[in-house]
């Protein structure tokens, strides 16, 4: 009966999950969508006004653009999708092809900062964007190759949240009145930094948190099924 009872807590449990999975992996995949199509649609006509900031780094723009887009694209299929369970060759190379874009899209982001007239405060707020990016990418590859997958996927759940940096900031400047709360140059430095540093401190302690509350439930139904 105590068996049966955990098993039964265990398969609603799982339901619950799988929809948010499938809620988030729709939602995620919608504002990348809607950022791909507007932010990188914005590019298509090389007479664009939006290539005035880019007159002369056209390079380094459509380098950022092309490897930014790879990762976006790729992280939901990745992370939000149960099939690295099952078809670990696929997993790995779609991995593989994720940690290329990014190189390729931190290439470019290093040559646009390099050239980049923008203040010092903007400037090194888009440059802790490429390191957070890499940092966590890094730790997430060292981990698979020791094959410790329990850090690696929050290593690379961590690397998605920082390539949705320009997703996440693109949704706070539309926030309204948030803008307002200082100067221009001040504020754009300001989001940069909490549109990756804020969804990865809200994921690492929600993570914590999840852990520790499902851990006494965790022992309960181990407890039950070896009486």
């Amino acid at each position: 009966m105590e068996v049966r009872s955990a098993q039964g807590w265990a398969s609603p449990r799982r339901g619950v999950l799988r929809l948010a999975a499938w809620l988030l992996w729709l939602a995620v995949a919608w504002w990348c969508g809607e950022f791909l199509l507007i932010a990188y649609g914005k590019y298509r006509h090389l007479g664009s006004d939006a290539y005035a900031l880019f007159a002369e780094r056209h390079g380094w723009l459509w380098t950022h653009l092309a490897g930014g887009a790879i990762t976006l694209l790729l992280g939901p299929v990745q992370l939000l999708t149960p099939w690295w369970r099952t078809r670990a060759r696929w997993h790995r190379w779609v991995g593989r092809t994720f940690l290329v874009g990014m190189l390729v899209a931190s290439t470019g982001a290093a040559g646009l900062i390099a050239t980049s007239p923008a203040p010092t405060g903007i400037r090194v707020a888009f440059a802790s964007t490429a390191l957070a990016w890499l940092t966590c990418a890094l730790i997430g590859m060292r981990a698979i190759r020791r094959g410790d997958v329990a850090l690696h996927r929050p290593a690379m759940t961590c690397c998605y949240l920082v390539t949705l940096a320009p997703v996440t900031f693109r949704l706070m400047i539309r926030v309204p009145g948030l803008m307002a709360l200082a100067s221009p140059p001040t504020m754009i430095a300001t989001l940069l930094w909490v549109s990756w540093a804020l969804p990865l401190v809200i994921y690492l302690v929600g993570r914590r948190l999840i852990g520790a509350a499902w851990a006494p439930q965790a022992r309960s139904r181990v407890n039950a099924t070896l009486s």
